[in-house]
């Protein structure tokens, strides 16, 4: 079987990771562990998360021109990810996240995104070439709105799969909703985007606004989506949750690896479900990506 074809386009960040016992609450300081610094961005995760399940992945973001922005590219591609559409941006730092992470596993992040908000829609055309040739494209919104509406339609264009993570949720134009193949939000981005609290609802009305397929995760309640015939519901595997970090960037990978490798829709839920159970299960955001050896 080909390995499937995968373009990311997104952000990178170092992730600056501090255990605590219980997420802060506002004006309250709580003293932590050790910090860890640890690769991240949704971009970087999604791209990694899809390279080490078996995909070529090539990842078009912008990083500073820092030892952040080093590492990151080292860290790309060291897994293998093809990194030359990755701009060095001499005027603004690389993307930081600062991450408080609980005992129970829940996280609380604040994200400097620095050079990832200066990606350009000159910058994902450039890759015109390489998304013609994709089984699909992957974006998320921790880069400019622009940026992701120049590679949906560029997907659209070259008859290519477009997914969309939309995180952090904002306002989407309609033309972009109408380039969407599968919409992946989780619970809280749907109500964002919606106004509505119905898991049903939330997804036929972001059907309504013309996308063809939308997938909500929930968590440790696992996934909804519109199988066509009805509304169905994939409860999560149950496992011991260290680090909610990078779950939903591990099942969009998962998924989209799955769909381009032919699986149905159920399959690939299931896959991504899989993927994103064994990530929750470990420490960090990359870090904790598994390989497909070991699901």
């Amino acid at each position: 079987m080909r390995r499937p074809r995968i373009v990311v386009v997104g952000s990178a960040n170092t992730d600056l990771v501090v255990p605590v016992p219980a997420i802060p609450v506002p004006g309250e300081t709580v003293l932590g562990g050790d910090l860890q610094v640890i690769p991240g961005g949704k971009g970087a995760n999604q791209a990694v998360g899809a390279a080490r399940l078996g995909a070529e992945v090539l990842f078009i973001g912008r990083v500073g021109n820092d030892e952040f922005g080093k590492r990151t590219l080292a860290n790309l591609q060291n897994e293998g990810i093809d990194t030359r559409f990755v701009g060095i941006d001499p005027d603004a730092p690389s993307g930081v996240a600062l991450i408080a992470v609980s005992i129970s596993g829940e996280n609380s992040i604040v994200v400097a995104s620095g050079a990832n908000m200066r990606l350009s829609p000159t910058d994902v055309e450039q890759a015109s070439e390489a998304i013609a040739c994709a089984d699909a494209v992957i974006a998320q919104l921790e880069v400019p709105l622009q940026a992701v509406e120049a590679a949906a339609y560029l997907a659209r264009q070259h008859g290519v799969r477009f997914i969309l993570n939309p995180a952090p949720a904002c306002e989407l134009t309609p033309s972009l909703y109408a380039q969407v193949d599968y919409l992946i939000p989780n619970e809280t981005e749907g109500r964002l985007l919606t106004g509505e609290t119905d898991e049903a609802t939330i997804i036929r009305t972001l059907q309504g606004r013309g996308c063809a397929s939308v997938i909500l995760t929930l968590g440790a309640r696992g996934v909804a989506y519109d199988a066509g015939d009805r509304l169905r519901h994939a409860p999560a595997y149950p496992v011991e949750v260290v680090d909610t970090t990078a779950a939903g960037d591990a099942f969009v990978a998962g998924f989209t690896v799955a769909l381009c490798e032919g699986r149905t829709l159920d399959e690939a839920v299931d896959f991504g479900q899989r993927v994103a159970s064994r990530t929750v299960s470990r420490w960090g955001a990359q870090s904790a990506l598994p390989r497909r050896e070991e699901l």
